[in-house]
């Protein structure tokens, strides 16, 4: 597959530089290290012993492609790893690494570890938007524009209401992927804690110490600890992905608009200028969005693993047959994308131009008709509500086609001559009086995203 071309430029570079294999096989180490400590602290392995295996196997160079082959005859990574690493213990420290354990142990704990440092730039990356976003609402809690319903021009908002809207989406999933617990993972073969007690010792009873160990296993990796372990209760799973998802959204919608805004004929932002950026294979006026098509395409294939965890979700007895093993790659490219979308989503917002003046120049593209509304409600109590909406159309109509504005159409109506004042029906046809709740909502988001 030639993912450096198809997929790689999607995800973030340095998540991917940090992400890869030898991650995941030193996130396997860490966590095969920590039961080992958690053990020996307990007496169940000889004291020292843990400090060899450490040093011999800290500096160890695993094979990973031979880790990789071996996952086709086990079926996952932890199988071929734990060999690797039993192999490279002397004989005395052998039965000590991965004692207690299963593959699925290894795995998700793993994963938990690779994705922790994701979860903490990803945060970053959400407040650089929100920074930026309430940067902007405050530039243009004032600024006018046309707001727009099935894609057609409806009544006046502010810019600063829009960038509104996009902030509340991403703030929302931010403080979502916050309470995203990474739990760890170790149950041992069937969940119980089978294997932990040493027959050769004199002291029986100590698998019932599986869920001490768990919870100290958390503690000095970092995780959170779980109710019990997860094999086949996948709720830590569904709740990231389902997280992430509601994130690229969030991304996603901020570059759709920002996209149909940025068309020629409408003109009202412009993604940031750079040497290249945008630019056409074929014709060179072109400065096309490529920021919110990355940021798009990111979110569609977020989208698309998620539902592959959501199918994932119920799994057999006590481990998966596939399910389980179809989680991983849609769960850590999930991850990477929406880094890389939020990459590209945070200097579009930092960067953003944005033109008043065309928004000026489209607010007007009706000749005024899309203040037709509140001219209805003028009307209403003088003709009735419906010859109010009726005169009210037709005077919008005759302004787009013969142009010289709304106002003066109304005002020249036959049904309405003579019957209105004519400042009344310029200020009620000034789409800048009639914004509804706009400011008040830029105000109350504002307060809202700076309050966590």
């Amino acid at each position: 597959m030639p993912a450096a071309l198809i997929q790689h430029p999607f995800m973030s570079q340095s998540a991917l530089a940090d992400c890869n294999a030898e991650a995941m096989v030193q996130a396997m180490l860490a966590f095969e290290l920590a039961l080992a400590e958690v053990q020996e602290a307990r007496g169940i392995v000889p004291a020292g012993a843990c400090d060899q295996m450490r040093r011999l196997l800290e500096g160890h160079r695993f094979d990973i492609d031979a880790v990789a082959a071996g996952i086709a005859s086990g079926g996952n990574a932890a199988i071929p790893f734990v060999k690797q690493g039993r192999a490279a213990l002397p004989a005395e420290l052998k039965r000590y690494f991965h004692q207690g354990a299963t593959s699925q142990d290894v795995v998700d704990t793993a994963l938990m570890l690779l994705l922790k440092p994701r979860l903490a730039a990803l945060d970053a990356l959400l407040r650089r938007c929100r920074a930026a976003a309430l940067a902007l609402m405050e530039a243009h809690g004032e600024t006018v524009m046309v707001g727009r319903t099935l894609m057609q021009q409806a009544l006046p908002i502010t810019f600063g209401v829009k960038v509104a809207h996009w902030a509340i989406g991403l703030e929302q999933a931010r403080r979502r992927l916050v309470r995203v617990e990474l739990p760890v993972q170790f149950g041992g073969a069937v969940g119980v804690h089978s294997g932990l007690e040493d027959p050769g010792l004199e002291e029986p009873g100590l698998d019932d110490l599986g869920l001490d160990f768990m919870d100290a296993l958390a503690e000095r990796l970092g995780l959170s600890a779980p109710v019990l372990p997860w094999h086949t209760d996948r709720q830590p799973v569904h709740a990231l992905g389902t997280a992430l998802d509601a994130a690229a959204g969030a991304a996603e919608k901020l570059a759709l608009d920002v996209a149909l805004l940025t068309q020629t004929e409408v003109g009202e932002v412009a993604e940031p200028s750079a040497p290249g950026m945008g630019e056409s294979s074929s014709m060179p006026h072109k400065r096309n969005p490529v920021r919110c098509a990355l940021i798009r395409g990111a979110a569609r294939q977020v989208h698309g693993h998620t539902t592959v965890l959501l199918n994932a979700a119920a799994q057999p007895l006590e481990r998966g047959l596939g399910e389980w093993h179809a989680e991983w790659a849609p769960l850590v490219d999930s991850a990477l994308l929406l880094e890389g979308a939020l990459e590209q989503a945070a200097v579009l917002l930092e960067g953003l131009e944005v033109h008043p003046e065309a928004m000026q120049r489209n607010l007007a593209a009706t000749g005024g008709g899309i203040m037709a509304e509140p001219v209805a409600k003028l009307l209403a109590p003088t003709l009735g509500p419906d010859a109010a909406k009726r005169i009210s159309a037709e005077a919008a109509e005759t302004a787009r086609l013969q142009g010289g504005g709304y106002a003066a159409a109304l005002n020249a109506h036959p049904e309405v001559q003579g019957r209105l004042d004519p400042e009344q029906v310029a200020r009620v046809t000034e789409p800048s009086l009639y914004l509804g709740s706009s400011r008040a909502q830029v105000a109350r988001a504002a307060e809202w995203l700076m309050s966590i």
